[in-house]
């Protein structure tokens, strides 16, 4: 299938589709045509970042690549491209790997989607630099608007040289060539103490905040005298786990499950809960909006939603977890959300949960009680 063809048959589900959202960008453009200048028959390819598909497919479908090494950290991601690829029919022409070696031994080419945050990026390089070859050339792409000096500088670090390509399309290759020898500790995960909370955290590159407390997290902690004790309780979208360690260290008897559709999340929640002694107590599940759990199984959600879906300000990740919680939640189960004021969640919780109730404002945050119906 022609590569343009390909492209149109190409679906973001089961993430949130719209207008003003596709499954595919300039940036996956510019990376496949950089990427024919580095590739034969038997290149060894690794993808990372791909979205939903058009990287790895790409690559299968244009670039007469036999096989490619995948790495998402998104489960819907990961979703999006077996459904898109059994479309396609090359479902079997593609492995999904963690970032390690697995992934990266003996590869010739990596194309990387660049990541928002920084830290992101230097575990994605490091691990390269550690388990890739010494000839391995990356090709790291984004949105101009998106990208910065910084991403520059990361991969300074990891490789002796960096060439920023022309951008086309309002999108940039930076070819990265001669990976450098790294520490024997990887950066990656980093664990801190938070000591307002009185509990450790331990962050990959890609989690939001990093090993910090998010400002909304700080303000929902404030009523956890208030959230009731549950026998079966979610910290949806966990992050690293604050919420999750929080509640059950309060709640010994609780059965907590942490859930969030980034892998970095997901390791990183993990890391948290043994870091404080209640690995034992919180079960991680790497998952989208909560697919894999039962429909009235849960008797309380706590969710500080994100209101990005990538870089697009979008409320439909909010919304798509709102409709997940009105599944699982149990009857008079009760939902206690986060939110940026300025979106107005509350109509919504009020149709998709039930009786919603304001339990406290800030001049940046509200908490809301919903009580399903």
């Amino acid at each position: 299938m022609e590569r343009e063809a390909l492209f149109a048959t190409l679906s973001r589900l089961p993430d949130v589709e719209a207008d003003n959202l596709q499954a595919y960008d300039a940036t996956d453009r510019i990376l496949l045509d950089t990427a024919a200048d580095f590739v034969g028959p038997d290149s060894r390819v690794v993808v990372i970042g791909d979205r939903y598909g058009a990287l790895t497919l790409g690559a299968l479908a244009g670039l007469g690549v036999g096989h490619v090494r995948v790495n998402q950290d998104l489960f819907s991601g990961r979703l999006a491209l077996q459904r898109n690829a059994a479309a396609a029919g090359l479902e079997n022409r593609f492995t999904q790997c963690e970032l390690g070696g697995e992934l990266l031994g003996g590869a010739d080419l990596v194309l990387i989607q660049l990541p928002k945050s920084l830290a992101e990026l230097e575990e994605i390089a490091d691990a390269v630099a550690r388990f890739a070859g010494p000839r391995t050339v990356l090709l790291a792409g984004g949105r101009v608007k998106h990208m910065s000096l910084g991403m520059n500088a990361v991969l300074e670090k990891f490789f002796a040289s960096v060439q920023p390509q022309l951008a086309r399309q309002k999108s940039r290759v930076l070819v990265a060539k001669d990976p450098q020898p790294v520490s024997p500790t990887a950066p990656f995960p980093v664990t801190d103490s938070l000591p307002e909370l009185g509990i450790a955290v331990s962050a990959h590159g890609a989690v939001f905040s990093g090993a910090r407390l998010d400002i909304g997290t700080r303000y929902l902690l404030t009523f956890l005298d208030r959230i009731p004790a549950a026998d079966r309780v979610v910290d949806l979208g966990c992050g690293t786990g604050i919420l999750a360690t929080m509640y059950a260290r309060r709640n010994e008897g609780s059965r907590v499950i942490a859930t969030d559709q980034s892998w970095a999340a997901v390791a990183s929640a993990k890391g948290t809960a043994l870091a404080n002694g209640s690995g034992d107590r919180i079960t991680v599940i790497h998952d989208d909006a909560m697919s894999t759990l039962d429909t009235g199984s849960i008797d309380l959600i706590l969710l500080n939603p994100p209101f990005h879906l990538g870089a697009s300000v979008h409320a439909g990740a909010a919304l798509k977890m709102f409709e997940a919680a009105s599944r699982v939640l149990a009857p008079a189960g009760e939902l206690w959300t986060v939110y940026n004021s300025h979106l107005q969640y509350r109509a919504a919780l009020e149709r998709l949960i039930g009786p919603t109730t304001e339990q406290g404002r800030n001049p940046k945050f509200t908490v809301m009680r919903s009580i399903r119906s």
